[in-house]
């Protein structure tokens, strides 16, 4: 963790909405998609205001690309009237060595001194929701903030708007050099399974709604692994692993044309022919068994990437 933090600038911006939606640019975000243009945002409302035609745009109309969480850092590359343009410097991907490129309304950004927001210990939200108290805004499990001390009742954090607080069951307390424990196979399962029912959100990165590549994603943060946010950086790294030998916590990539066409979808598998994964628009995260299914026939690789 304490790598990614050293890569950014003096001056960045952090997010200061619950999730800010990385737009492919200004024109991609429609009227119905208000709730998650504003600040605050209201990110249950949105998604559950959006028909699955509006929620399948979003994907074939190539409108959305990431999501960055509340008090994530991005860093500004332009303002263009009422939008910025950035990369999230801690989604790795091969659109932009610096980060996940796209577009985020200004207003769910505000600029951070490096120096302030930076200290040796962290909050990671462990629950799939929390409330950031006195301020209504719901966080997303996984967000990381500045830790500034506690009680027996809450965990004091640092947020763009000043010092706020969390009930501190819902969080756990990590140091910037050493980040987040790392953990095994069965943790990465461990860390996906309570999200099982949760609808599919294209371009989704929070316990509101996650993509495929998201849910790997984040069970991984979870356990200490910072990985490529697209299935399809995620399948260029990591160990490779042959598909008759995968393990927990192992990440299966498919592909279209029988497993030789253009990667499409990763899940992460359970063990026991089973994997768990985050499938399509109008479906909600899954355990399936592979063996029958149009999966097991376009299995193209595995990477494994916990140790």
């Amino acid at each position: 963790m304490q790598e990614w933090f050293a890569k950014l600038p003096e001056t960045f911006h952090v997010t200061n909405v619950q999730v800010a939606t990385i737009w492919t640019n200004p024109p991609s975000a429609r009227e119905k998609d208000e709730y998650g243009l504003t600040s605050p945002t209201d990110i249950l409302k949105w998604v559950n205001n959006l028909t699955y035609e509006e929620r399948l745009a979003l994907c074939n109309e190539n409108r959305v690309q990431s999501q960055t969480l509340y008090g994530e850092p991005v860093i500004v590359l332009e303002e263009e009237g009422d939008w910025a343009r950035i990369v999230a410097p801690f989604q790795p991907s091969k659109k932009d060595k610096r980060g996940y490129p796209g577009y985020i309304p200004i207003r769910q950004l505000t600029p951070v001194n490096k120096e302030k927001w930076l200290q040796a210990k962290y909050i990671v939200v462990i629950t799939d929701h929390a409330w950031l108290e006195k301020t209504g805004i719901q966080l997303s499990y996984l967000t990381i903030l500045p830790y500034l001390g506690e009680d027996d009742t809450y965990v004091y954090v640092q947020t763009p708007t000043g010092k706020q607080q969390i009930v501190k069951e819902k969080t756990r307390t990590i140091t910037r050099e050493k980040g987040m424990q790392l953990g095994s196979g069965e943790d990465i399962v461990a860390a996906a399974m309570p999200f099982i029912g949760l609808d599919y959100f294209w371009g989704g990165m929070s316990s509101f709604g996650y993509d495929c590549s998201g849910l790997a994603y984040a069970a991984h943060k979870a356990n200490g692994y910072w990985i490529a946010r697209d299935a399809g950086d995620q399948a260029g790294d990591g160990e490779v692993v042959d598909l008759d030998a995968v393990e927990p916590g192992d990440l299966l990539f498919f592909a279209y044309q029988e497993g030789k066409g253009k990667l499409h979808h990763v899940g992460i598998y359970k063990g026991d022919g089973e994997m768990i994964h985050s499938p399509q628009t109008g479906k909600g995260i899954e355990i399936i068994a592979l063996k029958g299914t149009i999966y097991e026939k376009e299995l193209c690789a595995a990477r494994r990437y916990w140790r």
